[in-house]
């Protein structure tokens, strides 16, 4: 179940980002907070926007829908590390520990040639 959702979330990403770079930039985007337009432009005729934005909007809701189904999902469901620093964490804590040589090694006395 986990990972219908991890690909309808990868899925819904996807689209999102494309959708919203296919849009037209206006040049005033951040106009639409104060001055003349305000809250009015948002509930008229012209505010309710074209199919881009429509589906702006509901990719918007899915992702953030398919965000909380995964953060619950994955909150509830027992998951095995996959992580290779978790499984490395988990093989060091069941293997003995290495023992300390009891005397050093000798150098090894490097070899020179015999000249006959």
């Amino acid at each position: 179940m986990g990972s219908v959702l991890l690909v309808l979330q990868l899925i819904v990403a996807i689209f999102l980002v494309a959708v919203i770079l296919m849009q037209r930039s206006n040049g005033g985007a951040l106009s639409g907070l104060g001055g003349d337009s305000g809250i009015g432009g948002l509930l008229s005729a012209r505010g309710k926007g074209n199919i881009l934005t429509r589906t702006t909007a509901v990719l918007a809701t899915l992702f953030f829908a398919l965000s909380m189904a995964l953060s619950i999902y994955f909150s509830r469901a027992e998951v095995q590390p996959i992580s290779v620093v978790d499984n490395a964490a988990t093989a060091n804590s069941e293997a003995p520990a290495p023992q300390a040589p009891s005397e050093p090694a000798a150098p090894a006395e490097p070899e020179v040639p015999v000249a006959e």
